[in-house]
């Protein structure tokens, strides 16, 4: 027999000046060859699956166990697989189901606010990309049941402690499944990657340049800063600066060296630019960091 539990969330008008604010969280388990959906779903949330439905809210869905399928207005007809997430997005018309053959597990929780509205206009989010493939991951079911516990507790402020479980829920779909793709495409490129920080790390006070180490490394510069980037979000030259710049920080603040001593032995141009690009990185000249 399926298994479903739910909870619908109300918020107050401060709750909404957090930014966001959850609406409803629940778990089902649906056996092979069960009806789908499941009935006890309040107004605007149940929904035929041939007609599909349209939410005013976001919904993120984590199915640790089971197949199943999915299609939107912005997505053709696609698998869901053991270990997907799945985000539904307001306004946007989608249905989906598990497979008769083998049923799922599934968590969800939906929410609304300007935060997640801003990553989508960020293009961090898309409905054209509504699903990720994390595979099974224990953290992500706790923090589900964590958003679950503190919905049935309803405690003082719970509302802020639910939208920080799904900003946390959010942050670790966007990550681990980066992270896969890196590594299925190749280990070998991660390992490379890591050497490279590592290099640059360990001779900030050299005139190692970025050249080199692509050169060493056995890679071309062109690919080297492509691989980097998408593996760091940074270009490797601006890694090496911001290390260099924490660097300078850290001798500021600890030793009596000169600024023009720190800017020459951590390979800066000259003292001005080192000045320059350490008010831009803290807001703050390096003289204005000394005198505190």
């Amino acid at each position: 027999m399926s298994t479903q539990k739910s909870k619908y969330m109300l918020a107050n008008e401060r709750d909404t000046q957090w930014g966001l604010t959850v609406t409803t969280i629940g778990y089902e388990e649906i056996l092979p060859n069960d009806s789908y959906p499941t009935k006890g779903h309040a107004d605007g949330y149940y929904f035929d699956l041939q007609k599909g439905r349209v939410l005013n809210e976001y919904q993120l869905l984590y199915i640790p166990e089971g197949e199943g399928i999915f299609h939107s207005a912005s997505v053709k007809e696609t698998r869901l697989r053991e270990g997907d997430m799945f985000l539904l997005f307001p306004g946007e018309w989608h249905s989906y189901h598990p497979l008769n053959s083998r049923g799922w597990k599934s968590y969800w929780i939906g929410f609304k606010g300007p935060n997640m509205d801003d990553r989508v206009k960020a293009g961090f989010l898309s409905p054209q990309k509504p699903v990720y493939h994390i595979g099974f991951s224990g953290n992500i079911v706790s923090l589900y049941k964590q958003a679950y516990e503190a919905a049935l507790e309803e405690a003082a402020y719970s509302q802020q402690l639910m939208a920080g479980i799904v900003n946390h829920l959010i942050g670790m779909m966007y990550s681990l499944e980066r992270n896969i793709q890196l590594m299925t495409r190749s280990q070998a490129h991660v390992d490379m990657i890591n050497k490279a920080r590592l290099r640059i790390r360990e001779s900030l006070d050299s005139s190692l340049t970025i050249q080199q180490v692509a050169e060493d490394l056995g890679v071309s510069y062109s690919n080297f800063r492509k691989l980097f980037k998408e593996y760091t979000g940074l270009s490797p030259a601006v890694y090496q600066q911001d290390l260099r710049l924490q660097r300078a920080k850290e001798l500021l603040s600890t030793t009596d060296m000169s600024i023009k001593e720190i800017a020459y032995q951590l390979n800066f141009e000259s003292p001005d630019y080192f000045s320059a690009k350490f008010k831009i990185k803290t807001g703050r000249r390096p003289s204005e960091l000394r005198n505190q």
